[in-house]
């Protein structure tokens, strides 16, 4: 029978657990949720406190809780046993090949990967404000707009995970491409280079990829609408998701 949080453990939760604030709760949720875990404020073998209490300490709801707790499960940070006295029980049991080579991941690559996540929060939203700049000053072709809609076309027609995030990278590619700038074309393909290792090492989740088809759209609009801040912003929003899900479930 899973052990119940001592009240030790229950101050600590009302401190780490805040109500989310992000546009797209699922990720940051992801993040509390698998800091908790790994910081010991639920510990091993401890049974996380009911749905409902979840959903209200995070200011979700269940809904998004749900998403987030399957994120959590396919991760192997806990699993659900059903019957009596059972409940949704922290295990820290990497179950699938990406949570596996998350867990052998050295402190010394985590600490370069947080680093690059830092950086993208710079540089890719810098790129995508040069790119609806240049399309206010009417310095892109129809071309580089066809490039652009393609781009984006071929991630929503990516039915394979893998397809996906190669469509994904080549979307952010020609973002920067349409900045003109060689320096912001380098910065972001090693960004993207990165990034795609991280994304590898965990589980490919079905609701991070329908926010980040839909901030993909946002960002493209405002680009191809000549709309600068709404760009940057759009882009924002979308790393800094990213990143949420990343640190959670990478650690």
């Amino acid at each position: 029978m899973a052990a119940a949080p001592r009240r030790s453990e229950i101050a600590l939760e009302h401190s780490v657990l805040r109500p989310v604030r992000s546009h797209h709760a699922f990720e940051a949720c992801v993040e509390q949720l698998a800091t908790a875990i790994r910081l010991g404020v639920y510990p091993l073998g401890t049974t996380l406190p009911a749905e409902r209490d979840l959903a209200e300490r995070l200011g979700v709801s269940r809904a998004t809780l749900r998403e987030a707790m399957a994120a959590l499960r396919q991760a192997g940070l806990i699993e659900t046993r059903r019957g009596r006295g059972g409940g949704t029980v922290v295990t820290l049991k990497p179950r699938t090949p990406s949570a596996r080579k998350a867990a052998r991941i050295s402190a010394a690559q985590r600490a370069d990967w947080l680093d690059v996540l830092e950086f993208r929060r710079i540089t890719e939203p810098g790129a995508a404000y040069l790119a609806a700049q240049r399309k206010q000053d009417r310095e892109l072709t129809d071309d580089q707009g066809y490039q652009l809609r393609s781009a984006l076309a071929d991630v929503d027609a990516a039915s394979r995970p893998a397809a996906h995030r190669q469509a994904d990278s080549r979307l952010h590619l020609t973002v920067a491409t349409l900045t003109g700038s060689p320096r912001v074309v380098e910065a972001v393909t090693g960004v993207q280079r990165v990034l795609h290792e991280m994304l590898l090492a965990i589980p490919v989740l079905d609701a991070n990829i329908a926010h980040s088809d839909r901030q993909h759209a946002a960002v493209v609009r405002a680009i191809l609408g000549g709309r600068p801040d709404r760009a940057r912003r759009a882009m924002e929003q979308h790393c800094d998701d990213t990143a949420a899900l990343l640190r959670g479930l990478v650690g």
